[in-house]
């Protein structure tokens, strides 16, 4: 390994921590539009993702006024899921969905590192990740959880369940 990629590495190791230790948008909204739950059954991680959406416009143009998470599991897992609030607070449903697909493209290596849209910059730090398809599915939970609870219905709060297989 060069000497680039280890520092690399450990830039990408730091994020990933800050964000894991960040309580920006651990919590939960009470009234909230959104709830979905995430598990992942392989490794034990849990997430709980609620969202309130603006009241304006039909549920594409809506956006996320707020988003926050709680739950349980590895550095990858609860790491992505802050990193996945952040991004996603302001953008419209069609928005967040688009982000959330753009990040699991790049994570099944679908896509390179480098075609993600600049609101999703430091989810280069996860590139490593893409090697171990199990923990591919840690970095996933909060993005797969977020996507199963904007496919509910506009009327009133949705509740869904995601399950990683």
């Amino acid at each position: 390994m060069a000497e680039g990629d280890s520092e690399l590495q450990d830039l990408y190791r730091d994020v990933l921590l800050d964000y894991f230790k960040s309580a920006a948008h651990k919590g939960a909204i009470a009234e909230a539009d959104i709830h979905s739950h995430g598990v992942n059954p392989v490794c034990g991680d849990e997430i709980e993702i609620s969202a309130s959406l603006t009241k304006d416009g039909v549920q594409e143009g809506r956006r996320l006024a707020r988003l926050r998470y709680s739950g349980h599991g590895c550095v990858i897992s609860q790491a992505s899921s802050a990193m996945m609030a952040e991004a996603m607070e302001g953008l419209s449903v069609a928005e967040a969905r688009e982000l959330a697909r753009a990040f699991k493209s790049m994570m099944l290596r679908e896509t390179p590192p480098e075609a993600l849209p600049e609101r999703l910059g430091e989810a280069r730090a996860f590139e490593g990740v893409r090697k171990y398809p199990m923990r591919v599915k840690c970095a996933t939970l909060a993005w797969n959880t977020l996507l199963e609870g904007l496919k509910a219905p506009s009327d009133g709060a949705a509740s869904t369940e995601f399950k990683e297989k």
